[in-house]
């Protein structure tokens, strides 16, 4: 039997689901808690877990409700998340991914495809041993209240909210995040974030800043400009 020291929590309120994952997950040789609610288990200590299996419908805390909020926390904005739900549209499918969800799984489900899937997912994170570990100090994550850049994954959230980014739209933030306080200029930015291209043009970086403060919604306001100078991301 494969053996890993990794910790998995799964949360949701039908408990005897809850035993059978536990018993078949340890078989695998992963340590398993289980919480029956939300509120259960945002009181543990999240960081430790390498992944949570979560269900989405729930009492008054909803497992969308919780994805959102560790995915707005820089401490446990990287611990991957898999739905575990018996809403199965394509709706609610997009819309758990674009949470920030690493995959979604329908009920009924076998055992055996949650133990596939678990095993995916970890495969793909494998880099980012525990959570905790990699939250602290993180370069990685730039984070401006609400708003969060995990530069290893090149994804964006507002309050929560998975925001679509083109390439250099993600870059340009990052860039100006990176420079907070400070306003950087056209020039600067052109050679940072346009260094690859050979032709520029002159209204490629307002078109990209335009697009940005319509997409990060409210933290748009913080990005200021200079007139003839440039751009920059105020404190």
């Amino acid at each position: 039997m494969y053996m890993t020291t990794e910790r998995i929590l799964i949360v949701d309120d039908e408990e005897t689901l809850c035993e059978v994952l536990k018993l078949n997950l340890e078989n695998e040789g992963y340590d398993v808690d289980t919480a029956l609610s939300a509120e259960e288990a945002l009181v543990l200590d999240l960081k430790k877990y390498f992944l949570i299996l979560l269900d989405v419908m729930m009492g008054e805390i909803s497992g969308v409700k919780m994805a959102k909020m560790l995915k707005s926390d820089v401490k446990t904005a990287d611990i991957p998340i898999i739905f575990c739900t018996a809403r199965d549209t394509e709706d609610d499918m997009v819309m758990g991914l674009n949470i920030g969800a690493d995959d979604y799984i329908t009920k009924p489900y076998t055992v055996r495809n949650v133990i596939a899937r678990v095993k995916s997912v970890l495969r793909r994170t494998s880099g980012k041993k525990a959570p905790d570990v990699a939250a602290k100090g993180r370069p990685n994550v730039l984070k401006v209240e609400g708003l969060l850049l995990d530069m290893e994954f090149k994804r964006c959230t507002v309050d929560g909210d998975e925001i679509k980014l083109a390439r250099k739209e993600f870059e340009l933030l990052a860039y100006l995040i990176s420079h907070r306080g400070k306003i950087c200029s056209r020039e600067q930015i052109l050679n940072s974030i346009w260094s690859d291209e050979v032709v520029v043009l002159g209204r490629t970086i307002d078109v990209n800043i335009t697009r940005l403060r319509s997409k990060i919604g409210k933290y748009g306001s913080y990005i200021v400009t200079r007139s003839g100078f440039g751009y920059g991301f105020r404190d």
